[in-house]
């Protein structure tokens, strides 16, 4: 694990290269990095091992990173507090943290490191980021599992849900594993879903600005979300591809790690490299 600076912001990030053959390294340096875009709990640790084995599968580079405020990166002064005006990296997030994450700080980070025309693969909260990403710069690939285009019913219920397992259940022990604060980690993501403000988030018109080849994943048994958010994703052209999973709630890499997996191998492999 090692940390980069972003603005001023330590950013917790890994560099993932693909187990391969000596003889296909001149295919690899042709193809584009896979940033990989956690969930709204996650972090480089929370991905565990499947980056590696879908940058394994597919032959490419990849990039992982925890978000501010999330794993090693770091925290979130005051998370709790009122937002203030003159030190707007504090306090509680806006209605607008996904824009922010996806038009600032993510260009920001893959400028930095050299990165252009990544592909994509974001996972539930990472899934709106990259997919709001890929509608204002150019990406190769963009590959979504359960995003979030609008706020549902069953996404408010499902994160109060979970607000009272992390008061009163285990939730908040099992994921200080993982977060160096993780009061930081938990609460700006709860209380950001939980506003009145964030009702009106919809996406839906950014996603029809998006030119890239897309990939929408979404299980049938997801409790944050049902199939019209991915059903009412429309590109310009058409280029999406809608999978739809049995046996799979909202997390398809660990639901379905094995046919997750393949479906991103086949759809980076329809790419032509």
């Amino acid at each position: 694990m090692t940390r980069i600076d972003v603005d001023g912001i330590r950013l917790e990030i890994q560099h993932l290269t693909p187990a391969q053959r000596n003889e296909d390294r001149e295919v690899r340096l042709g193809k584009p990095t896979i940033v990989f875009l956690h969930e709204g709990l996650g972090s480089v640790a929370m991905w565990r091992d499947w980056p590696q084995k879908v940058c394994n599968a597919a032959g490419y580079s990849g990039l992982v990173y925890s978000r501010r405020g999330y794993g090693q990166s770091d925290v979130i002064p005051h998370v709790r507090a009122l937002p203030d005006p003159t030190r707007p990296r504090e306090g509680r997030l806006p209605a607008t943290y996904l824009h922010t994450e996806a038009w600032e700080v993510l260009p920001a980070l893959l400028t930095q490191l050299g990165i252009q025309q990544p592909v994509l693969i974001g996972h539930s909260d990472g899934a709106s980021i990259a997919l709001l990403y890929a509608a204002r710069f150019l990406a190769a690939a963009c590959v979504v599992m359960a995003p979030h285009v609008m706020v549902e019913d069953i996404s408010i219920a499902a994160i109060a849900q979970a607000r009272d397992a992390f008061e009163h259940g285990t939730l908040r022990n099992s994921l200080a594993r993982y977060h160096t604060d993780v009061d930081c980690a938990f609460w700006q993501w709860n209380d950001v879903w939980l506003s009145e403000a964030f009702r009106c988030f919809d996406i839906r018109p950014e996603c029809a600005l998006i030119a890239c080849p897309l990939l929408a994943i979404q299980g049938w048994d997801d409790p944050y979300g049902t199939m019209a958010q991915i059903d009412l994703i429309s590109t310009p052209d058409g280029q999406i591809q809608l999978q739809k999973l049995e046996h799979c709630g909202h997390s398809p890499h660990r639901d379905q790690t094995a046919l997750t997996t393949q479906l991103i191998q086949t759809f980076l492999a329809d790419l032509g490299g």
